[in-house]
């Protein structure tokens, strides 16, 4: 939970007149400030000229994340309410800031002068129109030149928007844009958690996977009005957001690669099974199958983790509940589990019978590795598999055990 201390502007109203205003308010304009004293005050009077111009009922709200700079103070000269957010991070000063909000939207900006928050118009008349969220896309509305570091501009932001969409199908093509607006209560209700920089991520994948009304408006960025550099680090914050994606999606972190590698493993073996193959320059032979193995069998943990994943995720409310899951689980027993695993087993036990048949066919002395080898190792593969697949069983049963002893109400409760 984030918690805020709240000042109002130096020239506000009374707490009467402020607390009877506070239903009638359609429109929060919030800003994260961390010692931006150089550009608040002009960010706060371009907001509020929007909201007189507009003839929008809102207000002004700065979520300080602690500065030292006097930018508290300048924001309440400029006609801003302050929030003070004593945990430290960008995810933090915002989630504290749209708590504290009274408008029924909010559209939030940094308050580094980048964005233009006299020009408002095309966020509020989608929120009026029923979307919960909707993104500002600065590839579509402009970058003004040494607005964006060429890093971000070519590489950072392409492919980490890119794999949003494709990890979660979401619509937007800028995932990073910091001028964003959002029914306040949509977004309440997605209890986002982060409070880094990967904040932005999160509001967007929850907001896709919670199947909320999201749209994209373009909109302009210029170079910011800081005399020192930005608060973000482009790869320390940038592999926090690709954590986050890749954690939030264990379909494809695990599944797909796992899937991949397992699928690849076991038709080498089954390709090799019966003598080495020979592809012009490139021959693959009996220690091919052993990595094949080791593939597999990487593989086939990456497939089990995905499923544990995504029960544990869908559990504990960080992913909605899929159908495709339930229609998995509905059909698993820890019983059929334990059935296939056994079987898996049985078949390798098999083939390590005949290994030991060929052995005792030499007189228990040394054997050929090139021909022995081919069965060996497809029968230990097989073994470990079936003992993974049972202890996996009960694993998942242990998971869905939980699940049901949670759902359940004590007497008396």
């Amino acid at each position: 939970m984030f918690v805020a201390d709240v000042m109002e502007p130096a020239h506000g109203h009374s707490q009467s007149d402020a607390t009877a205003a506070e239903d009638a308010l359609e429109l929060t304009i919030l800003m994260p400030c961390l010692n931006e004293a150089r550009t608040v005050q002009a960010c706060v009077a371009m907001a509020r000229s929007y909201l007189d111009s507009a003839g929008v009922r809102g207000e002004v709200l700065v979520a300080d994340n602690g500065s030292t700079d006097g930018s508290v103070e300048l924001a309440q000269q400029a006609g801003a309410r302050v929030v003070n957010v004593p945990t430290r991070g960008y995810g933090a000063a915002l989630m504290a800031g749209i708590q504290a909000a009274h408008g029924r939207f909010v559209i939030m900006g940094d308050a580094d002068c980048s964005y233009d928050f006299s020009n408002l118009d095309a966020f509020v008349v989608q929120l009026r129109k029923g979307c919960e969220l909707v993104m500002g896309n600065r590839f579509k509305g402009g970058i003004a030149p040494g607005a964006m570091p060429a890093l971000h501009r070519y590489l950072g932001n392409p492919v980490l928007s890119g794999l949003g969409r494709l990890f979660f199908r979401t619509p937007i093509r800028d995932f990073h844009c910091g001028l964003r607006g959002f029914n306040r209560e949509s977004i309440l209700a997605l209890d986002l958690k982060t409070s880094g920089m990967e904040f932005a991520s999160e509001m967007v994948v929850k907001a896709t996977i919670r199947h909320l009304r999201i749209f994209e408006v373009p909109t302009t960025l210029k170079p910011d009005g800081r005399d020192r550099p930005p608060h973000l680090r482009s790869w320390r914050d940038g592999w926090r957001h690709l954590r986050f994606l890749l954690l939030f999606s264990p379909t494809w972190l695990f599944l797909y690669p796992g899937a991949f590698l397992l699928t690849l493993g076991m038709a080498l073996q089954l390709a090799l099974y019966a003598g080495d193959i020979n592809l012009g320059r490139i021959f693959l032979g009996v220690h091919t199958v052993l990595y094949a193995g080791a593939m597999s069998m990487v593989g086939l943990q990456m497939c089990l983790f995905a499923i544990f994943g995504k029960v544990f995720a869908v559990q504990q409310g960080l992913l909605p509940k899929s159908a495709r899951l339930e229609r998995l689980l509905g059909r698993f027993t820890l019983e059929r589990g334990l059935i296939l695993g056994l079987v898996v087993f049985c078949i390798g036990f098999g083939l390590a019978v005949s290994s030991l048949e060929l052995w005792i066919q030499q007189g228990l002395g040394p054997l050929q590795p090139e021909r022995t080898m081919r069965i060996a190792i497809p029968s230990v593969w097989l073994m470990v598999a079936g003992i993974e697949v049972m202890l996996s069983s009960f694993f998942l049963g242990l998971l869905q055990l939980g699940a049901e002893m949670g759902s359940s109400k004590l007497p008396g409760a």
